[in-house]
């Protein structure tokens, strides 16, 4: 698994994929999906397949995949190494979203939430494999969100795959169970080799990465800069992160914030829900600019 790409720019998803058996290309395949990574306020977030030849179910049940999050990471490594060592009949595919992609995309004006980019990431990788030619026929994933909603919104998009969506589908399906260990595989690799393009001297004691450990929120509070935040391998748009950032950053104000709500609904000659439970302080008056723009004459602008 050659992680240079991602390691080079960790601030951009990045791609990485096996070579396709010829065997998938000519026989009725099945395909696995599963994530790794997607609760920690910290790291990216990976999504992995996994596929073989329906025929050989039994050849992949074999090398004894499990479920990665009941394994040790070295008993994900050495499992890996069987998956690529099986590539005259197995091929995988992995995408990492880094955890500047991650936040940026749930707080752009236009949300885009976790589930909607989890789901988007499988139908990419599920597409992927068709464009490479694999015969596919069967798809496992594990849940993101309601199952049957999940499944029927799939087997649209992809009308001549039998897709099946299941909680906890990386215990139940051999091929869910090899994805799962793909991406889990990938994602220690990545956190454990984090480049700081901050140029930081940064501890890696921050333990699991889940908001829930104390070591996290630890590291979390000890690296937050006070004017610029975090640095890139922290997802800034978890509650813990910002928690931290609204209690002990420099309070910021942005002007588009007058733009929201209330006095945006003004503007229109409305009023906002909020307008009619709570009275304004006769104090309350628009924020002046700062001085740097009214003496330059600058004026913030809808349009050019």
């Amino acid at each position: 698994m050659d992680l240079t790409k991602f390691d080079e720019d960790n601030s951009k998803s990045c791609r990485v994929v096996s070579a396709i058996p010829e065997v998938c290309k000519t026989t009725d395949c099945c395909l696995g999906i599963d994530e790794a990574g997607r609760g920690p306020v910290l790291g990216p977030m990976v999504y992995g397949i996994c596929f073989c030849p329906i025929s050989m179910k039994k050849d992949l049940e074999n090398l004894k995949v499990a479920d990665s999050k009941t394994l040790s990471e070295d008993e994900r490594e050495k499992l890996f190494a069987k998956l690529s060592e099986a590539n005259s009949y197995i091929g995988w595919a992995i995408q990492i979203l880094s955890p500047n992609s991650i936040s940026t995309s749930m707080l752009q004006r236009a949300k885009y939430n976790l589930n909607a980019i989890s789901h988007d990431t499988a139908i990419g990788l599920v597409q992927y494999a068709l464009d490479c030619g694999v015969q596919l026929k069967e798809v496992f994933v594990d849940t993101v969100g309601p199952a049957e909603k999940y499944q029927e919104k799939l087997s649209k998009i992809f009308p001549g795959v039998d897709v099946t969506v299941k909680a906890k589908a990386d215990a139940l399906f051999p091929v869910v169970s090899a994805a799962s260990i793909c991406a889990k595989v990938a994602r220690d690799r990545v956190v454990k080799s984090w480049t700081f393009i901050e140029d930081l001297d940064v501890d890696a004691e921050y333990g699991s990465g889940y908001p829930n450990d104390p070591k996290t929120k630890e590291w979390l509070a000890k690296y937050m800069d006070p004017v610029f935040g975090y640095p890139q391998f922290v997802r800034f748009s978890w509650s813990t992160a910002q928690s931290i950032l609204d209690s002990k950053a420099v309070p910021v104000h942005w002007d588009d914030d007058e733009e929201n709500g209330e006095k945006a609904a003004a503007k229109q000659n409305c009023h906002s829900m909020l307008s009619y439970f709570a009275r304004k302080k006769s104090g309350d008056t628009k924020r002046e600019p700062h001085r740097y723009f009214t003496e330059r004459k600058l004026e913030t602008v809808s349009s050019l």
